[in-house]
């Protein structure tokens, strides 16, 4: 891997000087007809403009050396280029999902002391109008689309002006000031701050992480080091920003040069993938089993015959991908007997070649991250032909640690350690991890620091792994949700709700239950498109609560969970069951904003029905 340069603003200002005139972003434009979408684009050299105004706005405003400037947005362009822009006016990045309550965006707004926020729109804006008072530091709010936040005539008080109104100063700062970002850029050190991405955290307070200048370019080289996209490909990115997986896939584009097709709205991934058609895409395990229950359900709706095609297709995939990879494995081949090629090949026709098209056609690889992938939907996707390659990491080590390369896939482990990066397994099975993508510790918080970070550098993930002898990395569990029964039986949760998502096509979470108890109990929502579908075959009537109370919805789970703890052993059963009256979700405070389940707020908020589980136990 080449030696790294300070900043991607540096990666940047080479990227523009060796493609100024290539595509950079794709983005997308409502139709004012309502019809399709009309996709734009930006060249590299467009690009910097944009971003070289922003940055030279921020300086205007007086934004300086490592001063934080918050972003709370979607997934759009904008987030993008006014990342950079930060980036290049020396400051750094604070990260603010944009379903964050008012309360929260408040308190990472003041523990991060951000004197600028960028805000999407006036429903961002009035979540710190609100807060006002608490948030001194803040000098002014920028608005990516001002609707009627900011009057014609401009906000008289100086606090809100629009992204544009910001870009025209920029762009009177650099007729003064023509070399101000390049200068500013020059100055960047390798350790100076360039993000705070506060941890979503299933449990207490978001916690900044602070990451340095020099961590996003070496995460840029590493990706390249890897192959895992081309500078011909496209990669749709839809992932939240504020997240480090999305952030992280910013660094690699700009490294590599390729294209990057940007639209956070989730409802629009089906519709996007036949226009954009990527060549990559990155996801997190739910899109992916959300994907393989709908083409289940779907396969169902179209008759029994075709549902029995599905299955054995389905079947087809998952031998073929284990075996092409065992035998890569032991002989560097990924061959397969002839009669399992020949069934492949029929499947293909049938199934799998319907299945890439719905991708665009072009898929690649796709990538996941962020929690476990059940093995079983790895395989299958794997075996028809849209290679998902599972990666590891967090936002403590800027989301990419190890990931699968497209040759070498092992599905069931999360691939090998990026180049520069060192792992290490403790004596009690915790995985270390150290290299230049590591934080340099939690924002003002130096004994939580001290907690996970040591005097050499080496960061206790609170994960638990495997590490085979090849250097192939196999997570558990997360030291935290692993609990003992009271019978001394130690079990790891994900493991067991991860088979059962594999095996019953109807399940949309699990959460499963047992530290202390005497035996192990699950609290399982199911997906409500899917379960809906099957209850409208089975004459069963009514929303998503009243099929998931019917009889009938319970006989059909009971079958799976029957099927699961055949293939448990006996201290890790699921005794005992409730099904959910609602999918969990991120409105409710269930899930984290990248899909994470949050343990206790489900169990404290089904608690009910946890205590009926274990009644004369």
């Amino acid at each position: 891997m080449a030696e790294r340069p300070p900043s991607v603003a540096h990666l940047l200002l080479a990227r523009v000087a060796a493609t100024p005139d290539t595509e950079a972003f794709r983005y997308p434009v409502p139709s004012a007809g309502g019809g399709p979408d009309d996709w734009r684009s930006y060249t590299w050299a467009q690009s910097a403009q944009r971003v070289f105004a922003i940055a030279a706005g921020l300086m205007d405003l007086g934004v300086r050396a490592e001063e934080r400037v918050a972003i709370a947005s979607a997934t759009r362009v904008d987030w993008i280029l006014s990342d950079l822009g930060i980036i290049c006016a020396g400051a750094a990045t604070t990260t603010v999902y944009p379903q964050t309550n008012a309360e929260e965006t408040a308190y990472i707004l003041a523990d991060s002391g951000s004197r600028v926020l960028i805000a999407e729109d006036a429903a961002q804006l009035a979540k710190v109008r609100e807060r006002r008072a608490e948030l001194p530091e803040l000098a002014h709010v920028v608005v990516i689309e001002p609707g009627d936040a900011v009057p014609a005539e401009g906000d008289p008080e100086g606090w809100v002006l629009s992204l544009a109104d910001l870009a025209e100063r920029g762009a009177a700062y650099l007729e003064k000031h023509p070399d101000c970002v390049k200068d500013t850029v020059a100055g960047l050190r390798p350790d100076q701050l360039a993000t705070l991405i506060y941890t979503s955290g299933t449990t207490g307070r978001p916690k900044g992480v602070r990451l340095s200048q020099d961590t996003w370019s070496y995460m840029g080289l590493a990706i390249e080091a890897i192959q895992l996209e081309r500078p011909d490909g496209v990669q749709y990115l839809w992932l939240p920003l504020a997240h480090v997986f999305g952030k992280v896939l910013i660094a690699a584009h700009v490294q590599i040069g390729h294209v990057m097709a940007v639209d956070g709205r989730i409802d629009k991934i089906i519709e996007n993938l036949p226009v954009v058609r990527p060549t990559l895409m990155c996801g997190v395990p739910r899109i992916y089993e959300r994907v393989f229950n709908g083409v289940a359900a779907k396969a169902k709706a179209g008759g029994a015959l075709k549902f029995k095609i599905f299955n054995w297709a389905a079947g087809v995939a998952r031998e073929y991908a284990r075996v092409s990879q065992e035998n890569f494995r032991r002989t560097g081949r990924a061959s397969v007997p002839a009669g399992l090629a020949a069934r492949h090949r029929v499947a293909d026709r049938l199934v799998y070649a319907k299945l890439r098209a719905a991708f665009g056609g072009r898929i690649e690889s796709c990538v996941s991250g962020s929690a476990a992938l059940t093995p079983e939907i790895g395989y299958f996707f794997c075996g028809a032909g849209i290679r998902v390659l599972e990666g590891y990491g967090l936002t403590e080590s800027a989301a990419a640690s190890f990931v699968n390369r497209h040759d070498t896939n092992r599905t069931g482990t999360v691939g090998t350690v990026l180049p520069g990066g060192e792992v290490r397994i403790a004596d009690d099975g915790e995985i270390l991890l150290r290299g230049p993508g590591i934080m340099q510790g939690y924002h003002g918080l130096p004994e939580k620091t001290a907690e996970v970070l040591d005097a050499d550098g080496w960061f206790r993930t609170g994960d638990i792994g495997e590490l085979s002898d090849d250097g192939f990395l196999r997570i558990t569990d997360r030291k935290k949700d692993l609990f003992k029964t009271s019978g001394g039986k130690y079990v790891a949760p994900t493991e067991i709700e991860g088979r059962l998502k594999a095996l019953c096509p109807y399940v949309s979470s699990v959460v499963v239950i047992g530290a202390g108890r005497k035996y192990c109990s699950a609290l399982i929502a199911l997906d409500e498109a899917a379960i809906l579908g099957w209850a409208k075959e089975n004459g069963i009537g009514g929303g998503y609560a009243e099929v998931v109370a019917d009889a009938r919805t319970r006989e059909l789970i009971d079958g799976y969970v029957s099927e699961l703890n055949a293939g448990l052993q006996r201290w890790q059963t699921v005794k005992k069951f409730q099904l959910l009256p609602r999918e969990l979700d991120i409105e409710h405070g269930d899930l984290t904003p990248s899909l994470k389940i949050k343990r206790p707020v489900v169990e404290r908020q089904f608690d009910g029905l946890v205590e009926k589980m274990y009644e004369g136990a």
